[in-house]
């Protein structure tokens, strides 16, 4: 049972420590808060060890009745890796504070990728952080790119792609985000930055990508143009989407017309904070014209992640050395379709 601390038990970082939990390989060994909010209470009653970022804020703690085991740096220090889940401009720092200790270090996409100069991605390129001593999932609309779009370059490659990113404006606690009543250009300038993205897992990706932003809390929305190397058939694509774990073909027809049925859909699976670790796309929006294949995909924001974060630690720990079999633990672990 290999050691995980969660440093920033926050949206991620909570959802990352339950997954690990569940894991027959690797264990939490504590996690840490800022400050003494209601995460830092269900932490201590889920009985992780929790330990405080900002050692001079301990009496905070101490009077709400909130039990600490130590500092961050007293977590880091035994530990096998940490996953880093605090805000982006704290990367840096901690970075320094992780070599300095000698342990290995997983970051989130609001990093950037020169940070470690390495990102991770379970279908793309897993063999790359292999042992590796920092790594960087990628963001979670580049996860939810490369998730859809690595087994259509394995049918038939892939030639161009072009996407519209259509995001959610905040995460639903987020209550001082917006836009409210506005279509935001986010940036109004082309490429967005997750066409760059996607090439630090995906290497050499043809892509182009334009980004909004919108009035909503729930989910990303991606529109896909993809021109196709080889010729294939509709069926042909439907198949491979359909029998790739972390996927789901999901039909309008159904009810499941829009981001905020596709939320109904992961509180009908009863999982856990309403998580939709997989991938919707919708089944009516694929189609082939001229070579080009089209669809619509959605992105739970909150938790599409979390299973690759799983699979960076057992990448990086050398505890599977082949990414499908990592991919089936953690999916099997955590109830993933």
């Amino acid at each position: 049972m290999k050691s995980v601390v969660i440093n920033g038990y926050g949206t991620i970082g909570k959802r990352v420590a339950d997954a690990v939990s569940v894991q027959d390989d690797m264990k939490v060994t504590g996690v840490s808060k800022t400050k003494p909010d209601f995460e830092s209470r269900m932490a201590v009653q889920k009985g992780y060890d929790l330990y405080i970022a900002i050692p001079e804020r301990e009496k905070l703690f101490d009077k709400a009745g909130i039990e600490i085991a130590g500092t961050v740096d007293e977590m880091i220090s035994d530990a096998d890796i940490v996953v880093d889940c605090t805000p982006g401009n704290i990367g840096p720092q901690n970075l320094e504070k992780y070599k300095k200790a000698g342990v290995k270090a997983i970051y989130q996409g609001g990093e950037g990728h020169d940070l470690t100069g390495l990102s991770f991605n379970s279908f793309s390129n897993y063999d790359d952080s292999y042992g590796a001593d920092y790594s960087r999932v990628v963001s979670c609309n580049t996860t939810g790119l490369t998730r859809s779009l690595k087994p259509i370059d394995d049918l038939c490659g892939v030639k161009k792609i072009r996407a519209v990113m259509v995001r959610r404006g905040g995460d639903p606690s987020q209550v001082n985000k917006g836009p409210i009543n506005a279509v935001v250009p986010n940036p109004p300038t082309v490429p967005s930055h997750h066409g760059p993205d996607l090439k630090t897992v995906m290497y050499g990706a043809n892509i182009t990508t334009v980004a909004l932003l919108v009035p909503t809390t729930l989910m990303h929305q991606h529109n896909l143009m993809v021109e196709l190397e080889n010729d294939v058939a509709l069926d042909d694509v439907i198949d491979i989407l359909e029998n790739r774990s972390r996927i789901l073909l999901l039909e309008a027809k159904e009810g499941l017309g829009s981001t905020a049925e596709f939320m109904e859909y992961a509180k009908e699976l009863g999982r856990s904070r309403n998580d939709l670790f997989e991938i919707p796309i919708w089944k009516e929006s694929l189609n082939i014209v001229d070579g080009e294949l089209f669809y619509m995909q959605a992105v739970h924001q909150e938790s599409d992640v979390v299973p690759e974060n799983v699979d960076a630690i057992r990448a990086m720990l050398e505890l599977e050395s082949d990414n499908e079999k990592s991919i089936a633990k953690t999916n099997k672990a955590m109830g993933i379709l």
